[in-house]
């Protein structure tokens, strides 16, 4: 009995290597499911770097207007300068290795699994560092001597009361307000149990009918106080006690205490990103361990711009 000839599904014109095709394959799917699951690089200052280890974010203060008095010498005032640099952190990967006997008794396509479980984690933790830095914003002092620095506001039971949590996104938006913050593109981070209290909330939508607010039956909300309200799985790991020593490869700080965190207002210019090594795969078959490697990796580092623009609202 003669042997089958085969057709290679991921050969190109069925020479080269076995997984010539199904690289492009993975490479969309991690793509696609990174930039389906993250949210918080939308919401943030993003800047790419073709080389070096950091990128500097300049800081201009405020001045000043009076009246002009006749005959009087115009000579200027002081506008204070300052800077932000962020650092690039290590390369963050993700991966996994297949082996060709279990691919091959394999009855389904594991590639696309794993595929959208990289890009899942890499957003993550994309997530997860824009997030925390957010909160460490409103904690921080002003950058610009004179200028203003984040804002946090203690609402003891903002986490389990919608009616007081909701007065405090308030207060938050006029702390933005004072702070010359611009009214578009701003944001209010929630962790699930919190975002669906607050949709049950009747000061929010009305639950027999649709709002122009959000859907009662849909549970969405959509603003409060014309700041968006956004829903986050990631403030589950994030709104805890992180306060730990950094991660080796982190040349940043996301690290502090977040377990009494109920929700992060901010400005898109609050956090920022620079990105030396955009997302990218590599798929590699390895003849010495019999098997397929594949990795979802960038390089990028986060960190504040304008603590200002950040408000914490916690529940001591």
């Amino acid at each position: 009995m003669s042997n089958a000839t085969v057709s290679f599904l991921g050969k190109t014109n069925n020479g080269g290597t076995a997984n010539d095709l199904f690289l492009k394959v993975f490479s969309g799917e991690v793509l696609a499911s990174f930039q389906r699951e993250n949210k918080m690089l939308e919401m943030s200052t993003v800047r790419t770097i073709s080389s070096g280890k950091s990128a500097q974010f300049p800081v201009v203060g405020r001045t000043t207007a009076s009246y002009h008095t006749a005959g009087n010498e115009i000579v200027g005032s002081v506008i204070n300068h300052a800077e932000k640099v962020i650092t690039i952190d290590d390369v963050l990967l993700s991966s996994a290795f297949i082996s060709s006997i279990d691919d091959a008794k394999n009855h389904y396509d594991v590639r696309s699994i794993y595929s959208k479980e990289m890009g899942s984690a890499l957003a993550k933790k994309t997530d997860q560092h824009l997030l925390q830095l957010s909160v460490l914003g409103a904690r921080a002092s002003a950058t610009i001597t004179g200028g203003d620095g984040g804002n946090v506001i203690t609402d003891a039971d903002a986490n389990t009361n919608m009616t007081s949590l909701i007065d405090s996104i308030f207060e938050g938006a006029e702390d933005l307000d004072n702070n010359d913050v611009p009214e578009d593109d701003r944001y209010c981070v929630l962790a699930p149990d919190v975002y669906y209290e607050l949709v049950q909330n009747d000061k929010i939508l009305n639950r027999d009918f649709s709002s122009l607010n959000g859907d009662f039956s849909k549970g969405k909300v959509l603003e409060v106080a014309g700041i968006k309200i956004v829903k986050l799985n990631t403030a589950n790991t994030s709104y805890t006690d992180l306060s730990g020593a950094s991660t080796t490869g982190q040349n940043n700080t996301y690290n502090g205490d977040f377990s009494t965190t109920v929700a992060s207002i901010f400005h898109k210019s609050a956090v920022g990103t620079v990105k030396l090594l955009d997302l990218s795969m590599e798929s590699e078959y390895d003849i010495r361990r019999q098997g397929t490697l594949m990795i979802g990796k960038y390089a990028m580092g986060h960190g504040i711009l304008r603590p200002e623009a950040c408000v914490e609202i916690k529940t001591a």
